[in-house]
């Protein structure tokens, strides 16, 4: 397969395969918030507003991520005569704005609160010189045409892939008595992926004298003379030169054997269908191997949006303890494709092509349920103690998981069950402590992890799932009696991981196990207002 690629929208920090749960400068320098009684509860623990002072409260914070994927393939072609040109690939993801806004009216009894934030996504990946899945198929063409004397090849492929789900929530929070509380909410998500990149100047290498090639070009030539040889033949019949069933020539079973194909056996008229589809399958490979381009100005979009209801309960059993319980409904979507132009990646057994990001196609993109449980105990006066975690109903969500075409060619991908990549329903823990420095000063810091939860089947160049350590501190001031400004800053090592992959060494159709792992690093700085009236 010459261009093998598909983004799909995962979690650009912390959470689940889907989930961003990083979603408050507070958050940042203290990554266990699920039983918050902050202004950032409204997301985290939304009945916990009601231990907010009465009056308005709004929260603004911003965090700048960035994040490094690496994929390392060492895919090493048939027989491990010759491999990829590079084994290292990296790909940069940045995210300057990353937002969460929060504002609630607290009364008595009852609380009003609305959110926005990016639940889900958030950056674009950039990948200055693609993935291994761009260049195996070009990196073939060396054994391929080992016999022509081709040494090696070459080619420019770069993508980019943006993705972002937003949200837009509204709750409802009431005070049941001085130790319970519950809230109910609802939350729009609008989630739209885009992608553009190129995969130009496949090239390989004649040593004798030098003389780089255009892939298509040599393959445009060899399938002209597969059709000049069918020709050949079939005029010959005609003239009566030689008959349709006669054995063929040593000349002829030479240029059958040249194109890869047994001769043994065969007469004029199984030559000349020989021929004829040699022709064929060079044309079409031909193609696969010409410059393909979708330009910025045409980026493929993906959009959807769906609707997540979600349900609090505070409890306070003392004035040490607070407990926040959070359980969101699964986020039922499907994002549509909006294609100008698209990659053509391969052809069925009919010859129809198969494209990339067919246009109108709709892939089912949930958000799985959630539910999270934070204890906070206060241990003095001036520290207290933060606990919690998620569990995400991974196996539950539809995430529109497609196989990957480079284990058949020839046919569509097609989307797969859940319990085929997902092992464990995703998981994450947390906690972390605070500490009052001075009357307006406290300092704080935290630790999460996370689970994998998928299994190798998941995995992919573009898309794969990783067992995370996230560290995280900082601190909050108070400029103002009313006013507390955030600052944090977090690390987030993810343990590597490997799988063998597949791959159709497409001169044969031989299947070629190669080694691949994958890898990641981020960090967020993050700043952030609190502001009562």
């Amino acid at each position: 397969m010459i261009f093998m690629a598909a983004l799909i929208t995962g979690t650009l920090i912390a959470g689940g395969l889907v989930t961003n749960t990083n979603q408050s400068a507070a958050w940042v320098r203290l990554p266990a918030r699920n039983a918050s009684t902050g202004i950032d509860a409204a997301y985290f623990n939304p009945a916990g507003l009601m231990k907010l002072e009465n009056g308005f409260h709004i929260s603004v914070s911003n965090q700048t991520i960035s994040q490094t994927k690496d994929v390392e393939n060492f895919y090493t072609g048939p027989g491990g005569m010759y491999g990829l040109n590079e084994n290292l690939f990296t790909g940069n993801v940045s995210a300057p704005l990353f937002p969460s806004v929060y504002a609630v009216y607290k009364m008595e009894k009852l609380a009003f609160s609305v959110g926005f934030n990016p639940v889900g996504g958030g950056g674009g990946a950039e990948y200055k010189k693609g993935l291994p899945s761009f260049a195996m198929g070009p990196s073939d063409l060396v054994p391929s045409l080992a016999s022509q004397g081709v040494t090696d090849y070459r080619l420019d492929a770069y993508l980019k892939g943006s993705s972002v789900y937003m949200g837009f929530q509204g709750g409802l929070s009431y005070k049941v008595n001085d130790w319970l509380s519950v809230a109910a909410g609802i939350r729009y998500v609008m989630a739209k992926n885009s992608y553009f990149g190129h995969l130009t100047d496949i090239e390989v290498l004649f040593p004798s004298p030098v003389n780089w090639t255009r892939a298509d070009a040599v393959m445009t030539g060899i399938a002209n003379t597969a059709t000049g040889s069918a020709t050949g033949l079939q005029d010959a019949i005609t003239a009566g030169l030689i008959q349709a069933n006669d054995p063929i020539s040593p000349t002829v079973a030479a240029g059958l054997t040249a194109l890869g194909i047994d001769p043994t056996g065969f007469t004029n008229a199984i030559a000349i269908a020989a021929f004829g589809q040699a022709a064929a399958k060079y044309t079409a490979t031909a193609t696969l191997l010409g410059d393909q381009e979708i330009p910025e100005s045409e980026a493929v979009e993906q959009t959807g949006s769906g609707i997540t209801p979600i349900f609090s309960v505070n409890i306070s059993p003392s004035e040490k303890l607070n407990i926040g319980i959070k359980y969101e409904m699964a986020t039922r979507m499907e994002l549509e494709n909006k294609t100008t132009k698209d990659f053509l990646i391969g052809f069925t057994a009919e010859g129809t092509p198969i494209t990339m990001f067919p246009n109108g196609e709709k892939t089912p993109s949930d958000m799985p349920a959630l539910l999270s449980i934070g204890a906070d105990y206060r241990l003095c006066s001036a520290a207290k103690l933060s606990v919690g975690a998620n569990y995400f109903f991974d196996k539950s969500a539809n995430y529109g998981h497609k196989l990957d075409l480079d284990t058949d060619p020839s046919t569509p991908s097609t989307f797969v069950d859940n319990d085929y990549i997902i092992d464990d329903n995703g998981m994450s823990l947390f906690g972390g402590i605070e500490v009052n420095i001075t009357d307006k000063l406290l300092v704080s810091g935290g630790y999460a992890w996370a689970n994998k939860g998928v299994n190798s089947n998941y995995q992919s160049d573009l898309t794969y799932g990783l067992a995370t350590q996230t560290f995280g501190f900082g601190g909050a001031y108070n400029v103002l009696d009313n006013l507390q400004f955030n600052v944090g800053a977090s690390y987030t090592l993810y343990k590597s991981d490997e799988k063998m992959i597949n791959h159709v060494f497409s001169a044969t159709g031989a299947v070629i196990p190669a080694l691949e792992t994958y890898c990641k690093n981020a960090m967020i700085i993050a700043v952030g207002l609190d502001f009562s009236f």
